[in-house]
Order: structure tokens, then C-alpha cells, then sequence
């Protein structure tokens, strides 16, 4: 608008916020990906899905055609338009005939099932975030030795920088090279559990450090013997290797309360009620 002065002067509006809950449900034909795409969902969405099943489910071998998810999530909008996804409340995924189901409770900031368990374990099954980067991921065969590494550990193939965690919190005892592992970092969980991350193109940690479980330690890379750039893990339990996903899927979880489970068995009812609809 113009004042008398003849200046011009600037008045803004804003929209308020609305947020609305929307359901969907899919089949997987590929990948968790290519069936979110075709449901026109947010890559976030996928990711998030991935991540709260990850203890239970590999989203990068355990898929298979005809699994089936259902997805309850916030969408927040302006005058009708949809401008950023919310919190996912709750979701069920069918894998290999097998349901599960995860509901987000406030008060914990946590998923449970709806007899009041943790989707959370104490270790991760994966030392990298599920994304479009890295649903490729798969076994190697290594290239030097020609054998496959089951007794040492997992190798994932992934593009130099990819984000690397820790699976679970902890004090490293290492952070350096080491012959052909490369760039190492290793990590002391408890009196028995230790990790390793080996090929590291960068280390964001130092021997004696506490990490939290999902912190970045790392970034991928192809240092020391490794023609290209991949990730290699291990899990040693009192010295002996151990598979990963074995380890992650008995770790301890938590469980609410029973004052904690009578607050949330209202809303894990109606929960199952919309994802059932």
C-alpha cells in the first residue's frame, strides 16, 4: 500500500498451520522406494518407515514381492497446501507373512508395539541410515581375498562420504589406521560387545571419546586394502565375530510401565483401528 508521503510500505499474512493426519498403505513390487513413489510419498517417509523396523526387518535383502505396509502420518498445511510431512503416528509392515506394528508414544518419544515394546534395541542392525544411497547395499565379495568374509564381519558397498554410526553408545578404544582395514574406528560398547568400521575416508572421533548410539563416527571411503569405496563392519562378542543382525534383533529393548501401558493402550486401540481401516 501507499501513505501520503508517497512511500511505499509492505504488509505480510501468514497462513495458519493445520495439521491433518493421512493414511496410505502400499505393496512392495521392488522396493520400499519404488512402492512409496507410486503412493506419491516423501523420500522421508520411506526412510523413516525403514528406520523404526530396522531391528527387525533389512530393508536392503529381507523384502520381498507382495509385503505390504500401512502408514499413518501428519502432513502440515497452509490455505490447503501440503508444505512439510509430520510425525509418522503409527505403521504396520507385513514381511514374509509376518506383521508388525509400531505406534508413536509422546511421552517416551519412542515407537512401541501394542503390548508396550520398544521398536528401539540397544544396538542398530546397520551402521548407516536407510536411504536412496544406500537401499543398494549388499554383500561383497571380497576382491583381494576371494572369499566371503562371514567369519570377520559385513562389507557394504556405498559412495565415498556416505554417513557412517555407531550402532550403539559407547567409549572408542581406537580411531586411526590399521594395516589393511585403513581408517578405523572402534568402539567399546560394554564388558563384551565391540565394533568396528573399517575404510574410513574421515574419522570425526578420538580414542576415549563417548559416543552416543546413531552418532556420526565416520564417512565411508576405500582407505587401506579395498579396491572401492565400502564399508566394513564387525561385531565381536568377548573377542569372537558375531552377525550384526543376530546381535541387534536380541540387544535388550525397552518396555513401558504398567502405569506407562494403561496411558498408552488407548491410543495403541485406536491406532490399530485406523491402520486396520
Amino acid at each position: 500500500s501507499r501513505n501520503d508521503s508517497s512511500d511505499w510500505s509492505a504488509t505480510q499474512a501468514t497462513a495458519p498451520l493445520t495439521t491433518q493426519v493421512r493414511l496410505v498403505s502400499g505393496v512392495i513390487t521392488s522396493s520400499l522406494f519404488a512402492a512409496t513413489d507410486a503412493l506419491g510419498l516423501d523420500d522421508g517417509i520411506a526412510s523413516g518407515v525403514a528406520e523404526i523396523f530396522a531391528n527387525d526387518i533389512d530393508f536392503r535383502r529381507d523384502l520381498r514381492k507382495g509385503d505390504r505396509f500401512t502408514i499413518a502420518y501428519e502432513e502440515l498445511t497452509a490455505d490447503g497446501d501440503v508444505l512439510r510431512n509430520g510425525q509418522i503416528l503409527a505403521t504396520e509392515f507385513v514381511n514374509k507373512g509376518k506383521a508388525l506394528q509400531a505406534i508413536w508414544f509422546e511421552p517416551k518419544g519412542e515407537y512401541f508395539d501394542a503390548n508396550g515394546q520398544s521398536s528401539k534395541r540397544q544396538f542398530l542392525s546397520s551402521p548407516m541410515k536407510f536411504s536412496r544411497v544406500t537401499s543398494g547395499f549388499a554383500m561383497r565379495f571380497h576382491p583381494i581375498q576371494k572369499t566371503w568374509k562371514r567369519h570377520l564381519g559385513v562389507d557394504y558397498g556405498a559412495p565415498t562420504g556416505t554417513p557412517v554410526r555407531t550402532v550403539g553408545s559407547g567409549k572408542v578404544i581406537f580411531a586411526g589406521r590399521q594395516n589393511g582395514y585403513g581408517n578405523v574406528v572402534k568402539i567399546q560398547h560394554d564388558s563384551q560387545n565391540v565394533t568396528l568400521y573399517a575404510h574410513l575416508s574421515k574419522i570425526y572421533v578420538r580414542k576415549g571419546q563417548t559416543v552416543e548410539r546413531e552418532q556420526d563416527i565416520g564417512a565411508v571411503g576405500q582407505t587401506g586394502w579395498a579396491t572401492g569405496p565400502h564399508l566394513h563392519f564387525e561385531f565381536q562378542v568377548n573377542g569372537e565375530h558375531r552377525d550384526p543382525a543376530i546381535l541387534a534383533k536380541r540387544s535388550k529393548a525397552l518396555r513401558l510401565s504398567a502405569t506407562e501401558l494403561a496411558a498408552f493402550k488407548p491410543l495403541a486401540s485406536k491406532m490399530q483401528q485406523a491402520l486396520a481401516a
